[in-house]
């Protein structure tokens, strides 16, 4: 059984090679903590109800493709696009599959399972073509542009359906003033526009695929100097950093201060598997560009744990006594739909438990005021509905969590209340 210290070693001399080339001081992940979030990915794969193709996709732009838990990660990743692509997967998970699937060196265009297959770069072209016809007409996709952009990255690095063109219009979005658009939003829309930009001849496009990543690069330099390393959040500092790892010719002169922003990382510890899968791929300076350009010739990097076993083995983190009872304001609000209403409640839970336990003893306390539902996702529980009233994307509407004026940026899964807090669930709009 290799040691953690040797298969660290094969992973980073292997790591070498990425798109970034060698990186400045400081900004090279440290070999334990790179030990510490493969180890939380492996984890996740025997514990997530859903597969993710976003933790599929961090091994593989990690080099840490030895492991079991990554081998059942990918059977299960073939088997859902298989059963759910053409049906009732939104453009974004179709893009995101494509990509975690190219990472492993396996063809989208014909993936199998149990005697069926699915054409995803077929079904991808298809519903990207939806979501861009919708954003055009009324200025908003089907989904968000964040799926939209994910669409435009696979599609470009594929060579598939009208990419350039759809690229076109993400720029204007980029470059409209009006446009409100988050940081991690505007990361993987920048991350599309790099790859068309080095795939096009056409000079007006070009101009203009530079003008909206000049725009973006420099807008995240400005960001992480006013967040001391931060970008937007520590979740969207992840996704800045692999355009700034790859975007320097758009916002030269000026330097990035990468050490700056892994720092900035390394210090939040990042516990949640999605968020981990996120970070990966930029403190390995193998960003999602290169999901396509693998070689997946080279040997298999043994897991950092070195288990010869399924990834059900993967320990799990040591059980910790309940803490001491804290008290939670909870309040549920809604004025978009129906009948308005504003209710409230306090609830108590051990401290240290999540803002779903909150939920929780607020619907066993009063079932007819605070029940809830809840769907699995990549990032945990999503809460969907609140005192019978679900969010719906037709109406593009979902329920939003606040601790007092500022937006939650966890899932009630990993975010933790403090004594006293008051946490808001208000029906909003996006």
């Amino acid at each position: 059984m290799l040691s953690a210290a040797l298969s660290i070693g094969v992973l980073l001399a292997l790591l070498g090679s990425g798109a970034a080339g060698t990186a400045p001081q400081g900004c090279d992940i440290p070999p334990q903590e790179l030990t510490r979030m493969l180890q939380i990915l492996e984890r996740s794969v025997a514990e997530s109800e859903i597969p993710n193709p976003s933790v599929l996709l961090a091994f593989n732009l990690a080099g840490a493709t030895g492991s079991n838990a990554r081998q059942h990660l990918l059977k299960q990743i073939e088997e859902d696009a298989v059963k759910r692509a053409e049906k009732d997967m939104s453009s974004g998970q179709v893009a995101l599959y494509t990509l975690a699937l190219l990472s492993s060196c396996h063809n989208p265009q014909h993936v199998e399972s149990q005697g069926h297959s699915v054409n995803l770069l077929q079904a991808l072209e298809q519903k990207t073509h939806k979501e861009v016809a919708r954003l055009e007409e009324y200025g908003v996709p089907l989904t968000t542009l964040y799926s939209v952009g994910l669409d435009v990255l696979a599609l470009c690095l594929t060579s598939t359906g009208d990419y350039k063109q759809d690229a076109i219009v993400l720029a204007k979005q980029l470059l409209n003033p009006e446009s409100q658009i988050d940081v991690d939003t505007q990361a993987v829309m920048a991350l599309a526009l790099e790859c068309v930009y080095d795939r096009t001849q056409l000079h007006d496009t070009q101009d203009l695929l530079q003008e909206a990543l000049k725009e973006v690069a420099n807008s995240f330099l400005d960001k992480q100097a006013e967040g001391n390393g931060v970008i937007g959040n520590i979740y969207s500092t992840s996704l800045a950093m692999q355009v700034l790892e790859t975007a320097s010719k758009f916002y030269a002169p000026r330097e990035w201060d990468c050490a700056q922003a892994f720092s900035a990382v390394y210090s939040h510890q990042l516990q949640q598997p999605m968020a981990v899968a996120q970070a990966l791929p930029a403190l390995v300076h193998r960003p999602y560009l290169d999901a396509a350009s693998l070689d997946c010739s080279v040997p298999a990097t043994p897991s950092p744990a070195g288990r010869c076993c399924g990834p059900a083995a993967a320990p799990s983190p040591p059980l910790c006594p309940p803490g001491p009872p804290i008290t939670v304001h909870y309040s549920v609000s809604n004025d978009l739909k129906g009948k308005p209403f504003d209710i409230s409640t306090t609830v108590s839970v051990p401290a240290g438990s999540t803002l779903l336990a909150v939920l929780q003893a607020a619907e066993e306390a009063e079932p007819n005021e605070f029940s809830f539902k809840t769907k699995p996702t990549s990032w945990g529980p999503m809460v969907v509905s609140i005192h019978g009233l679900a969010g719906s994307d037709a109406d593009r509407t979902f329920w939003q969590f606040f601790s007092g004026a500022d937006a939650l940026q966890e899932g009630v899964g990993v975010y933790k209340p403090q004594d006293g807090e008051h946490i808001r669930a208000v029906f909003s709009t996006y």
